[in-house]
This record gives C-alpha cells, structure tokens and sequence, in this order.
C-alpha cells in the first residue's frame, strides 16, 4: 500500500527485555520495603527527652530506650551518608561518633547505663538538629 494515507512498517530486530533483578533479588527488596518504617521525628525527640531528662528513666526502661537510641542513629547515619551531608565534616564526626555508640553494650551498673543514654541522646539530638540545618529532614515541630 503506497498512499497518502498509508503507514510503513519499519521492521528492526528489538531485544527481548529482561528485567534488571532476578527473583531473589526482588524478593530481597520486597522484604525490605515490608521492614521498613517512616523517619518519625517526633519519636525521636520524645526518646532523646526522655535519654536527657534531669531524671533519669526507671531501670526497666533504660534497655528498651538504649534499642530505640540506637535505631535512631542507624537512621540518621543512614539518611546523612544518602544525601551526602557526611561530606560535612561536623556531620561526618557525628556520623562515626553515632557508629561507634551503636556498638557500646549498655552498662550494667545504672550510672553508667545512665550516662551511655545521654551520650546516645545527645548524638541522636545534634545529628537530627545537623540534618534538619543541612536540609536533609523537614524541621520537626
């Protein structure tokens, strides 16, 4: 058919796609995006109050806050090194300071275990406060 109205058909050889995971690999994300959960901020600062208060948290909560420390600093770790705000070299220093925290046992004996919260909260507040200065989180309120 040659008129004005025809089409021609252009015919070249297209591979056949394949795609970029193998099932494994997507099952791997698929169980990742299932585990994962939102930056939440406000948790963050109420666990970073609570490591700070002038009165430190009942024996029985300081473990458990000690676990929530440290997946806030996992987080924040995670978060500063994605958007490259560890290239900042204040951001970079609480970056190892964090990494270093999250691999220090709590103490045993409660002033210590006291103090370990403290150094916990208070890296998780500075490197929240660093990001959110270096726009890699919204403020929180």
């Amino acid at each position: 058919m040659t008129g004005p109205g025809a089409l021609q058909r252009l015919t070249r050889p297209v591979q056949q796609w394949t795609p970029p995971l193998d099932s494994g690999q997507l099952a791997t994300v698929l169980n990742r995006l299932r585990g994962w959960t939102a930056f939440d901020g406000g948790t963050l600062l109420g666990d970073v109050a609570a490591a700070l208060d002038d009165v430190p948290p009942a024996e029985g909560d300081t473990a458990p806050l000690a676990e929530r420390l440290r997946g806030h600093l996992a987080r924040l770790v995670t978060i500063a090194v994605a958007s490259e705000a560890d290239q900042d070299t204040t951001a970079a220093q609480l970056a190892l300071l964090a990494r270093t925290l999250q691999t220090e046992p709590l103490p045993r004996e409660r002033r210590a275990a006291t103090a370990h919260l403290r150094r916990l909260g208070w890296t998780a507040n500075e490197l929240h406060d660093l990001l959110t200065a270096l726009r890699c989180l919204k403020e929180a309120a």
